[in-house]
């Protein structure tokens, strides 16, 4: 008789109760071993290996036991996974296909002791597929009424918990004005009125000394105290909540906390800030738009302003100027950045990616956030990820300040506001900035732009076309044409034709891409616009010089 291995995986979503001699997880587990001893005569056996994941929602696959557990089952070292209910292992039908595949490729199979099914059998399959459903819809409803819940509740004017803003304190469902931080606030209001520009306050803020608040979080980690950018002057410039009102989304509401600024005088700096805007957007063209315009800086402070040049054969070369190259254009001695728009742009909105999709990020942009809140908002960042829409993410950008050797880049709090539906009292501004090293190397007339140790990450979306070459290039060699594959596919035959060459990549180029070692440029947008050499070593150059 076959032995049949046991893993018992267990799960809770919030931390109460974690702490009593017998909770939970103990409670799951001891069903589900039960299950395994009643099935002994069958020859199964209960592995010692306890994979429980406490305080963690079902609607992520970033669960530390739940990762050691596939890896278990990857390396063939357990037959069977044991779960109390179905939902204790996933929630999402999109996270249990991949489970799904891993489990299904080391020959493994589900059992669910309190409903009855395991995935051997094809009614079993189907019973988990509607559990799932099921499951998903539950979790989708109750992420509905939080949010309306939070709606209602910030129309009667309550703050609804996040991160305590600058110059108060939490006072239950309100706030209650902090007499050592106020001032803070009100100074900035008064450098604003009386200079005119964002940048202006930063320069006397700095001199002042004014910082942010130092916050210890609960790991025991300290952040701010730092002195102000730029993207935090403006938003506390704009936060309706030092005038006595709570925004929710595009709406703000009367509060029922004290303000620290007149809203009057509030409703004031909203107009100078709009119409300093106003003078200072560039226009745009139909054909091409400087994604970053108004949002870069260099070190002086001076704006980088968007500019382009034509080539002989009336190609169009955007660049982003130091706006004193422009101002003064023809006096000697000026100095100034003149970096290629395109690149620029590339290289941000692979870093913007890059923080957005590292491991965590949701949880320590909502510091205090609930379980349920936090994965819906990793859910709309993956689905930001996969749509893979450069222009998109340069959305997510408020401020990138450019020095010698490093790029300062900050994501906007509204921004990611509108983006996830969070209130943006409720985002943590420290999870929002990264500096990147960079460097500029000249090739001939060429500039381009190397960003030495920026993050990079696992590109899913690269990974999941290369996958799908592979496959769409084993069912060519099988007989089919593109045009077959394009209509049982609904994609387009010439996007097959562009993807396919990915089958081909050296596999160290692939082995990096699975690491997240691929360099910065190296996504799928740039392998549908060149033409990838089918040599492997000339791969390497090609995709090494990005």
């Amino acid at each position: 008789m076959k032995k049949m291995r046991c893993a018992i995986y267990t799960r809770k979503s919030s931390e109460e109760g974690l702490e009593q001699e017998f909770n939970s997880l103990d409670a799951q587990r001891e069903a589900c071993a039960a299950y395994v001893a009643s099935q002994k005569h069958e020859g199964w056996v209960l592995l010692p290996e306890r994979y429980d994941d406490g305080g963690l929602s079902g609607g992520s696959l970033e669960r530390p036991a739940l990762q050691k557990l596939m890896e278990d089952i990857a390396a063939g070292s357990v037959d069977q996974i044991m779960v109390y209910k179905i939902d204790r292992l996933t929630r999402s039908l999109a996270d249990f296909s991949k489970i799904v595949d891993i489990v299904d490729a080391a020959e493994a199979s589900f059992v669910s002791v309190t409903q009855s099914f395991n995935t051997a059998t094809s009614m079993g399959r189907l019973t988990l597929n509607m559990l799932l459903s099921f499951a998903q819809f539950e979790r989708e409803v109750t992420a509905e009424r939080i949010r309306d819940k939070i709606a209602a509740s910030k129309r009667k004017g309550l703050w609804m918990g996040g991160l305590v803003p600058l110059g108060y304190d939490a006072d239950g469902r309100t706030l209650v004005i902090n007499v050592q931080d106020a001032p803070t606030i009100r100074t900035l209001y008064d450098l604003y009125e009386r200079h005119g520009t964002v940048r202006e306050v930063k320069v006397h803020a700095d001199a002042l000394g004014l910082r942010s608040r130092l916050r210890t979080a609960s790991d025991g980690t300290i952040a701010g105290g730092k002195l102000f950018d730029r993207g935090h002057i403006h938003h506390i410039l704009s936060n309706p909540i030092y005038a006595g009102r709570i925004r929710h989304r595009d709406k703000i509401f009367d509060g029922q906390h004290p303000a620290i600024v007149n809203p009057e005088r509030w409703d004031n700096v909203q107009l100078q800030l709009q119409n300093g805007a106003a003078k200072g957007r560039a226009r745009t063209t139909a054909k091409q738009r400087s994604h970053l315009c108004g949002k870069l800086f260099d070190e002086a402070g001076d704006r980088l302003t968007p500019s382009h040049t034509k080539t002989r054969k009336g190609v169009r070369l955007r660049y982003y100027v130091s706006h004193r190259l422009i101002a003064k254009s023809g006096e000697a001695h000026v100095g100034g950045w003149r970096l290629p728009a395109e690149e620029l742009e590339q290289r941000v909105a692979v870093c913007v990616k890059a923080m957005i999709a590292a491991s965590g990020f949701a949880a320590k942009l909502l510091v205090n956030g609930q379980a349920e809140q936090i994965s819906n908002v990793a859910d709309k960042i993956t689905a930001l990820l996969n749509r893979d829409v450069a222009s998109q993410l340069l959305d997510l950008v408020d401020c990138i300040e450019i020095a010698s050797g490093k790029m300062s880049i900050r994501i906007g709090v509204e921004s990611l506001s509108d983006l996830t539906g969070v209130s943006s009292d409720e985002i943590a501004e420290d999870a929002l900035s990264c500096d990147v090293p960079f460097q500029l190397r000249k090739r001939g007339v060429e500039t381009k732009i190397i960003l030495a140790d920026a993050p990079t990450g696992i590109d899913e979306t690269l990974i999941r076309n290369i996958a799908k070459a592979h496959v769409w290039f084993e069912r060519i060699r099988a007989g089919e044409t593109f045009s077959d594959i394009a209509a049982t596919d609904a994609s387009s035959k010439r996007r097959i034709q562009q993807m396919i060459e990915l089958a081909f990549l050296a596999p160290d180029i692939v082995r990096n891409a699975l690491e997240g070692k691929q360099p910065l440029g190296f996504t799928s947008d740039w392998c549908l616009r060149h033409e990838i050499p089918s040599d492997w070593s000339e791969q390497r150059q090609l995709i090494g010089a990005l």
